[in-house]
């Protein structure tokens, strides 16, 4: 198995490959990754339009996640009239179906406009053709990043940010991933997150959300009851690690676990000199992945070290 290219994918359309979903395509025995298309070459320095109207953008891997190529957009998303902006993917497969739920928001909001935002539902047999079901109905119109697994008692689980309450962390149950009731807010931190993110591993459940600084991680038994563990990815502004591009914090991230290891595929900003974005170059976005390893009840990864992935191809 080849090691990981670093970075491990930039989109050549753009250069703005953020928010990552990595989800096993059997129909091509691939892995694909869908992710957040930003459009980075948007010449308008000031404000935040290259933010919006985005695509969801598509790479694939044959090679067990070490390369990626892209192959284009997620097309016939639209429901209404008009330039949409979609963020943010969550692709779960269950019964032979891919349920993607993604952040929509009306067209490319002027500053300050605070458009609605909301989580979609969409199904597809094969990836490419997409039948939309509609927005959830979560607790707020500024609704974000949602992700889903199933529950060991049956059933499902969506937790989700909502920007109405500091930007913390929600949860929602579902029987059958179309109707969906909201169970209260999750977790709140001072300065507020994003991104959550929920899997199984280690004979633990664990949560990462983005607090834009690194990934705070937090441990449950049971779904319900989360527990601090420390964080992963963290680092400033401007500060390099040995891979190329792997500089500053790691964003908004998204873990497989596959033949017991766990991979955090993250985004970074390789040319962002601080919080803001002041030149059209210091947009860019570069994905990359590290291996996750459980110990004393925290997860660790190295980013200087070059991973080797072994997602399985069957």
């Amino acid at each position: 198995m080849p090691e990981a290219s670093a970075p491990l994918f930039r989109d050549p359309i753009f250069d703005g490959a953020a928010d990552p979903t990595v989800i096993y395509n059997p129909l091509e025995r691939a892995w694909w990754m869908v992710y957040t298309n930003r459009r980075t070459t948007i010449t308008q320095e000031d404000g935040l339009s290259w933010l919006f109207g985005s695509d969801l953008g598509v790479a694939s891997s044959t090679d067990g996640g070490a390369s990626w190529h892209y192959r284009g957009i997620c097309e016939g998303l639209a429901f209404e009239w008009g330039r949409g902006t979609y963020w943010a993917p969550e692709i779960f497969t269950y019964d032979g179906v891919f349920h993607m739920y993604v952040s929509y928001i009306r067209g490319i909001p002027s500053p300050g406009a605070g458009l609605p935002m909301h989580i979609h539902h969409y199904t597809s047999p094969d990836l490419i053709g997409w039948t939309h079901h509609g927005p959830l109905p979560l607790s707020s119109d500024r609704v974000i990043d949602g992700c889903v697994i199933q529950r060991p008692d049956g059933g499902f689980r969506m937790w989700y940010k909502d920007e109405t309450t500091g930007s913390s962390t929600w949860a929602a149950d579902s029987e059958d991933l179309f109707e969906w009731k909201v169970i209260g807010e999750v977790l709140r931190t001072p300065t507020g997150h994003e991104g959550p993110n929920v899997f199984a591993f280690a004979d633990r459940y664990w949560l990462l959300v983005d607090s834009w600084s690194g990934q705070l991680v937090y441990r449950s038994t049971n779904l319900t009851s989360w527990e601090p563990a420390g964080s992963i990815l963290a680092g400033q502004h401007g500060e390099g690690f040995s891979r190329t591009d792997d500089v500053g914090p790691g964003l908004h991230a998204d873990v497989v676990v596959d033949a017991g290891r766990a991979w955090v595929f993250y985004f970074t900003h390789p040319d962002r000199p601080g919080p803001e974005h002041p030149t059209i170059r210091s947009r860019r976005s570069s994905i990359q992945v590290a291996e996750l390893t459980p110990s004393n009840g925290r997860l660790f990864c190295d980013r200087d070290q070059v991973p080797v992935p072994t997602l399985t191809m069957d």
